[in-house]
């Protein structure tokens, strides 16, 4: 149903009524101009036969009209427009994702061609966060160093635009797990979600950074964070030949998990990607309320036109009298 923004500017209706009523008439001024008698008389019948031209009713309803239409538009009216709440789930969630120079591999396979473990994880990390509805969500790339890629937002699809655009090398080719987990626990103390979480995805060993990752964990844990870990590659070191390259640390990643209340997986193959991202939406759901949003279509712009169209009626008339 309709409804006005400003409901008191209805008061502003008698303002013209009031000014002719309180304030003093004005005094009309200007010099008389001597004319012949024949002129004066021609002048005068000019006079008369303007004023009648345009009808005293008009003349009188007109300017009220335009007023009145110039307050409703003052006033603002508008309907509101049913939309579609949007759901919040009080969870930030920190996606940290290993850009480095292993990632290159092309140990993969999707839809029977094989692809590297970044396309795959492109292919599979980008629909994770779509679904991720409700969440603030953060991008974290990390190699030799790591930064946010994108800041937490509920813009879910420019996170998942980031990671497809995800490119090896880009911080580093080594890998930096520590810094990746410590620079996500550095935003979320500061954030007052009720539930906050990290995915740490990694297809290596922490190769790079000053810091321990377990004891990173450790600060998760006491910061209430929980970190779920995906170890992605076919082999671990526990399952690798002495010396192979491209192994992740499976081990690390999932003593971080252990410490800080989290899940760690193992990932060998696209379908155990895919499982997984399955497992973490049952995990972390994102099932909530709704918070109310009010839309308003707005009308003012009518009773506005109206009354410019009004206006330059009035003006036409008195230039033809």
């Amino acid at each position: 149903m309709f409804e006005l923004a400003t409901p008191y500017a209805l008061l502003l209706l008698p303002l013209p009524w009031l000014a002719a009523r309180l304030l003093p008439p004005m005094r009309a001024g200007g010099a008389a101009l001597a004319v012949p008698e024949h002129i004066g008389s021609v002048l005068i019948a000019a006079g008369r036969s303007g004023a009648g031209g345009a009808p005293k009713l008009l003349r009188q309803v007109l300017p009220w009209l335009i007023w009145g239409l110039t307050v409703l538009a003052i006033s603002g009216p508008r309907m509101p427009q049913p939309v579609n709440a949007l759901k919040v789930s009080g969870r930030d969630l920190a996606i940290a994702l290993d850009l480095s120079g292993s990632m290159v591999r092309d140990d993969f396979y999707m839809d029977g061609a094989q692809v590297t473990r970044l396309e795959a994880v492109v292919a599979v990390g980008a629909d994770f966060a779509r679904r991720r509805t409700g969440d603030r969500v953060a991008l974290i790339v990390f190699g030799s160093e790591a930064y946010y890629a994108t800041p937490f937002t509920y813009d879910t699809e420019a996170v998942a635009q980031r990671i497809e655009e995800a490119t090896i090398g880009i911080s580093g080719r080594a890998t930096n797990i520590s810094d990746a987990l410590g620079l996500a626990l550095k935003r979320m103390a500061k954030s007052e979600a009720a539930t906050r979480v990290v995915i740490l995805l990694s297809d290596g060993a922490n190769n790079a950074g000053a810091t321990n990752p377990q004891g990173v964990a450790q600060l998760a844990a006491e910061m209430g964070v929980r970190v779920h870990t995906i170890a992605l590659g076919p082999k671990d070191e526990t399952t690798a030949e002495e010396g192979e390259r491209g192994v992740v640390d499976a081990t690390t990643l999932r003593a971080i998990s252990d410490i800080s209340g989290g899940q760690s997986f193992r990932v060998k193959t696209t379908d155990d990607l895919v499982a997984v991202t399955a497992e973490l939406d049952r995990l972390e759901a994102t099932d909530s309320d709704g918070l109310a949003a009010e839309v308003y279509r707005e009308f003012w712009i009518w009773p506005a036109a109206l009354a410019l169209l009004g206006c330059l009626a009035l003006a036409w008339r008195e230039e033809g009298a």
